[in-house]
Order: structure tokens, then sequence, then C-alpha cells
């Protein structure tokens, strides 16, 4: 009936803070903090460990810097045993910012990288590991990477001391073919290691696609409240969670803050399935021209907007 060894991820904050630049206040990042622990969630990724010399905070909300005074401020003094992840981009985090794990509320890092840049990324999470995180890798926008590529960063990180690599739809664009070959793929040239997913929503295939991997193996899964997220948003935690049927999960806090806290807020902050990231997702493009378009005071001609994307000029 269920896998013991599939644990979830949260990351309504994080993924959703891509929308309103982590304008949470703390009631808000406290409300999901204790929902998701009375779910059963086994991770929640507050948000993002950026270097404040790199993001400004009157223009970025707490959750893009995950500082141990805002962490503790909101989350410190709470007992559970759901742990605390946040991700970390290359380029936007020195390793000196990172702390020693005795010293943070944090259990976790996961380091974001792409392809050409995956032996800063496997040096950034031998920094994390060393300081004693549990670390991860999310290799993102693998749909646009040639294989060859691909091949060739598998093999750095089967090298690596990461344990846990994640298969990121960073655009929507995959079908469940796709992720059953990607999954394949990266068992073969990562033995020993644990596998993660995370998907995109642009087609409507998010939660689809999750269970693709489920499917082929892959235990560490991704997910958002409400669907959360950047653009079309994430596979939706509340269907995951029904869809797993482990015990250890329940539901009904799903449903309670999603009614008291998330549906509300997207009458004010927009996300979701929309033309405009389904037309960026069947094109494998970045969902940022759907979003500028999304953004406007009225929604561009969709056939005009989809042939720009075919010819490489949106706008």
């Amino acid at each position: 009936m269920f896998r013991p060894q599939i644990k979830v991820l949260d990351c309504t904050v994080r993924d959703g803070g891509l929308i309103n630049k982590w304008q949470f206040t703390d009631d808000f990042v406290r409300r999901i903090f204790y929902a998701l622990s009375r779910a059963g969630v086994d991770y929640m990724e507050v948000g993002y460990k950026s270097s404040e010399k790199y993001f400004s905070r009157s223009e970025n909300g707490a959750w893009k810097f995950c500082s141990e005074d805002d962490l503790k401020r909101v989350v410190g003094d709470l007992d559970t045993k759901m742990k605390l992840s946040a991700m970390a981009d290359i380029g936007r985090i020195d390793p000196e910012d990172i702390l020693p794990k005795k010293e943070s509320v944090l259990d976790m890092i996961r380091v974001a990288c792409y392809v050409k840049e995956v032996d800063k990324g496997i040096n950034l999470a031998h920094h994390c590991l060393d300081k004693g995180y549990e670390t991860t890798i999310n290799l993102m926008a693998v749909s646009k990477v040639l294989e060859r590529d691909l091949d060739e960063a598998l093999d750095d990180l089967s090298k690596s001391a990461v344990p846990v690599i994640y298969l990121v739809d960073s655009f929507g664009a995959m079908y469940s073919e796709q992720i059953h070959f990607l999954a394949k793929k990266y068992m073969e040239a990562l033995p020993g290691k644990e596998l993660g997913i995370h998907t995109h929503n642009n087609q409507q295939l998010a939660f689809a696609n999750t269970i693709e991997g489920i499917i082929a193996g892959i235990n560490r899964l991704d997910a958002t409240l409400y669907g959360m997220g950047r653009g079309a948003g994430n596979c939706p935690l509340e269907l995951l969670l029904s869809f797993l049927k482990n015990p250890k999960f329940d539901i009904r806090p799903i449903f309670e803050v999603i009614q008291e806290i998330l549906i509300p807020i997207k009458g004010e902050i927009e996300w979701g399935y929309h033309i405009p990231y389904m037309i960026t997702g069947i094109l494998n493009e970045h969902p940022r021209s759907g979003m500028k378009a999304m953004s406007a005071e009225k929604l561009p001609d969709l056939r005009k907007f989809y042939e720009g994307l075919l010819e490489g000029t949106p706008d």
C-alpha cells in the first residue's frame, strides 16, 4: 500500500516566494510549518539561503535569506520531528555564510545548479556536508541539456559524497516517458545514491510525473500546498499525500491551512495553470515570458505569444 522509504518535502514558502519575492508574514510561515508538522510531512523547505551582499532585504522578504534570527523567531521554539531545509543557488551564496549545523535550526541544505555548474555544486554540497548538514543536489533544467553533457554531469555526481540527487523538470516540459527515461538513467549512473523529483505544472502533469517518478523508484518527493509556486506552480501536496496512503500522513491539517491561508492569498497572488505557462511548457522554455504575460494589465494575443516564442521573439 505504501513505500516506507519515501520522504516528502514541502517547498511552498521557498518556491511560492518566487511569486512575491518571499514577502510572507511570520504568521503565514509559522502556520504552514505547524500544519505540515501535524500532517506528518518529512521536510519543510522554508526558503533560500542567500548572501545579503547579493540581494537587498528592502526588495526581498526574510525567506530569501533564512538567517538564523528569522528562523528561530518563527519556528525555532516549535517541537517537531519534521526537518527544516533551505535551498542554496550557485553564485548566490558564499560558503562562509553557511553556519555549522550545530549553530543552525536547519537540518538540510539543497544545492541547486545547472549541468554546466555541477563542479561548483558538488564543492558547495561537500562544504555543507562537512558542516554537518544533510545535503542534496538539484540538477536544474535538464530538459534543455544535451544527453552527453548530462552523462558527464552524472558521472561527476557519482564520484561525489552527495547522497541525494534530484531530477528537476524546471520548465514543466516533460512527459511521463521522459521522467521514466531520466529516472532510469540517473539510477544507472548513480549507484548507491537516493533520487528525488521536483516537477512543475505548466502542462498539468506535475502530479502525474511525480507518480511516474515513484513508479520508477524515486523516493524523495517535492510538493507544495495547493500547488503554490512560480508560474504554473508545482505538484500539489494534498494530492500527493492522498496518493501515498502512508498512515503517518494526516491530510486534515493540510485542508485546514489551504482553506485558511492559501485560498485567500491566491486571490492576491496568481499561480497555477494558465495558457501562457502551458505554451512555455510545450515549447520547453523558461516560464519568465509567461510570467511577464500574466502580470500585464491585459493578456496578450495568445496566438502571437505562441508564434513569438517559436520565432524566438516572445515580445
